[in-house]
């Protein structure tokens, strides 16, 4: 004996009591696990966290939030036959999803974030060691005549920067010392290009991210690479203490303000990624958590590559 089907009523479906347009409606803090493959390589397992929404018209009371998790549960699926090797890719093909599934929405997007670990070798000594930097990736499906997708990948970075004011400051006293000393002005001038004055440094990060069409690939690699060389110098977790005197040096004898940061990895953004269309969207972050001061020092641009390429150009 066949059971009767119960059709369960659809109360999403309904008219709200205040019938607005809301802009997002979906599922927050979704973790999954995610592999991505490589070229000739092991694939990379991340523990990400997924932020997935769809807007909502007027007339409909609420959005099929399993349609979320059906989602990417599908493409994650997918990508042990069909790998994927981008973690950007993979959210736009979750925003095409959901743009399928839920048929009453216009915009879907999709935010990912992990953690992902390098491989690096300390300065001095060479001693192989592991470094985790903050990555993340979104998509935007735009329902029209043709869907649009936009996506977007950038890094958060740890590094070290070390003031230059202080250390001209320093500098300034270093000079008037060895005067007082009796050391001639060509011994002191030689003196003050070995040897870096002090100053105080602190913890930067350091964050980049890129957004363009969907058929354009931006290598996230190249943005850590960015990141970590506009600072006074990079962090390492394991350090023996020639490591630890070649970072210090390597950092005071290139001194950063907050701004210097920002405006090295625009430079270098323009300068790696020569194949990227004017229209896409760069947002350059630099936070500097001072160490003599209780607040952080910030800065930030934002702005078409475009408009980048024609600042750096009237430079040269």
């Amino acid at each position: 004996m066949e059971l009767p089907v119960i059709h369960l009523p659809d109360i999403q479906a309904n008219l709200p009591e205040i019938p607005i347009t809301l802009t997002r409606v979906g599922v927050t803090d979704v973790k999954k696990l995610v592999e991505v493959a490589r070229k000739d390589k092991r694939p990379i397992v991340l523990v990400s966290i997924f932020d997935i929404f769809v807007d909502l018209p007027s007339n409909r009371k609420g959005a099929n939030l399993s349609r979320n998790f059906e989602a990417i549960d599908e493409v994650l699926e997918e990508m042990i036959a069909s790998p994927v090797y981008e973690i950007e890719d993979l959210c736009g093909e979750v925003a095409k999803r959901l743009i399928d599934r839920h048929e009453y929405a216009l915009n879907a997007e999709v935010r990912m974030k992990s953690e992902y670990v390098l491989k690096r070798e300390t300065p001095s000594t060479k001693i192989k060691c592991q470094e985790v930097v903050n990555i993340f990736a979104e998509a935007k499906a735009i329902r029209g005549k043709n869907l649009t997708i936009r996506k977007l990948v950038g890094a958060e970075v740890l590094g070290i920067t070390a003031c230059p004011c202080a250390q001209e400051i320093m500098r300034d006293k270093a000079k008037k010392e060895l005067r007082n000393l009796g050391v001639e002005s060509d011994i002191i001038r030689k003196f003050l290009g070995k040897v870096p004055m002090p100053t105080h440094n602190q913890r930067g990060r350091g964050i980049i991210s890129i957004e363009v069409h969907d058929s354009h690939f931006v290598s996230l690699e190249k943005i850590i690479e960015i990141i970590e060389n506009s600072m006074s110098s990079q962090m390492f977790e394991l350090l023996k203490r020639s490591d630890e005197a070649a970072i210090v040096e390597r950092a005071h004898q290139n001194p950063k303000f907050v701004e210097d940061c920002v405006r090295t990895m625009a430079q270098k953004i323009v300068n790696e990624f020569p194949e990227l269309p004017d229209d896409s969207v760069i947002i350059i972050k630099q936070i500097n958590e001072e160490s003599i001061h209780r607040h952080n020092a910030f800065a930030e641009r934002k702005s078409t590559l475009g408009e980048l390429r024609q600042e750096i150009k009237s430079i040269v």
